[in-house]
């Protein structure tokens, strides 16, 4: 019985233990809830619960706060506190280890972070080039057998590198289609890459860079390239949703070939094959948007469109078209769904303006 008495009291302790060092918010219309400070923006605020993970309350609607972890406070003017915070007549209050008690009006927090986000906002400002880079590998592939003999293997990669004023932004993807039954038997092969880095002007405007190259046998076009500079508007930008609209100029070399041309010729001398082909060079306008937006949870929506007219021939365009999702089933797979649209004005004789692409797979997410 005093066995049973003292196990019993063992996990009153420790339960008791667990609230007791726990942070507590409690709200203007009594509810409390316990958990840990993660971050605040001074209009809402962010509390990790074991029960409902993250959860976000408006920082109006908050009647006390208290924590026993020490917390990054900042108020208006830039000045920090840093230390265990209770709340007294409406005002925070930081138990500093250098400064003492240190009162903070409510109304003046701007910012308010934990130890673990305060790290990871000083690591932001300055990461090596190595290290903060996020992004994800998809995959998809599908085989046909009977009536037809075909392999089709898409893949895809990006990587992002933001800091606190810039970010770095790298992509490439392949389709490739082959039919056995078909001659030739290479059906599609598609290959996009390319690279951009923008760098902030001020909260709203930025200014970017970028080079993309793509190839695309069934339009028969060897290689494009496109050197791109220009200005960004973050229409908006927040933890959820980053909606950007973009404009500049760029520079485009582009090679089509046809195939080969046999070129008879009178004995002794044998026939020759000549390639034969179409090469542009000109300018152009770059005028696009990007959309970027959590839906739910766990899925990641994406979206950007691209017009591209020639300004040294008149009605000629090139327009690009993106949507696609990845749905996380954990931190590091998921599910990618992928929409493309290629347009081109002018395509060379014997292809088509468009190329609709669609692809599926997994994806698999990394953190550097």
């Amino acid at each position: 019985m005093l066995r049973k008495l003292e196990v019993l009291a063992l996990i009153a302790f420790f339960g008791f233990s667990t609230t007791l060092f726990a942070d507590q918010v409690t709200l203007k219309n009594g509810d409390r809830l316990t958990g840990t400070v993660v971050k605040s923006d001074g209009k809402t605020l962010v509390l990790h619960t074991d029960a409902a993970g993250d959860v976000t309350l408006k920082f109006d609607a908050i009647q006390e706060i208290k924590t026993d972890a020490e917390l990054h406070v900042t108020v208006k003017g830039g000045k920090t506190a840093v230390g265990p915070v209770t709340t007294t007549d409406g005002k925070l209050e930081v138990a500093t280890k250098t400064a003492g008690t240190v009162a903070v009006p409510k109304e003046n927090v701007t910012l308010i972070r934990s130890e673990a986000e305060q790290q990871a906002y000083e690591k932001s400002l300055h990461p090596g080039l190595t290290h903060g880079w996020n992004g994800g590998i998809n995959v998809g592939f599908s085989v046909a057998r009977g009536n037809s003999q075909t392999e089709n293997l898409a893949l895809a990669f990006n990587a992002v590198h933001p800091s606190l004023h810039d970010k770095i932004t790298l992509y490439a993807s392949s389709i490739n289609t082959t039919n056995d039954l078909a001659n030739p038997s290479t059906v599609a092969n598609l290959e996009q890459g390319g690279l951009r880095y923008d760098r902030d002007v001020n909260p709203k405007l930025f200014v970017f860079g970028a080079g993309d190259f793509m190839a695309n046998a069934l339009q028969f076009l060897d290689l494009r390239q496109v050197y791109t500079g220009g200005f960004g508007f973050h229409a908006i930008k927040s933890d959820r949703t980053i909606l950007d609209f973009l404009g500049g100029l760029n520079y485009t070399h582009e090679t089509y070939s046809n195939g080969t041309l046999l070129i008879p010729a009178a004995p002794p001398n044998p026939a020759i094959y000549e390639s034969y082909g179409k090469t542009n060079k000109f300018a152009a306008l770059t005028l696009g948007e990007e959309l970027n937006t959590k839906l739910g949870k766990s899925t990641v929506l994406t979206e950007s469109a691209g017009f591209f007219p020639n300004l040294q021939q008149t009605g000629e365009y090139r327009f690009t078209f993106n949507l696609g999702t990845v749905t996380k089933f954990n931190k590091w797979l998921g599910w990618q769904n992928q929409f493309g649209d290629i347009y081109v004005s002018n395509p060379p004789t014997g292809s088509k303006n468009n190329d609709v692409i669609f692809t599926t797979g997994l994806n698999i997410s990394f953190t550097r």
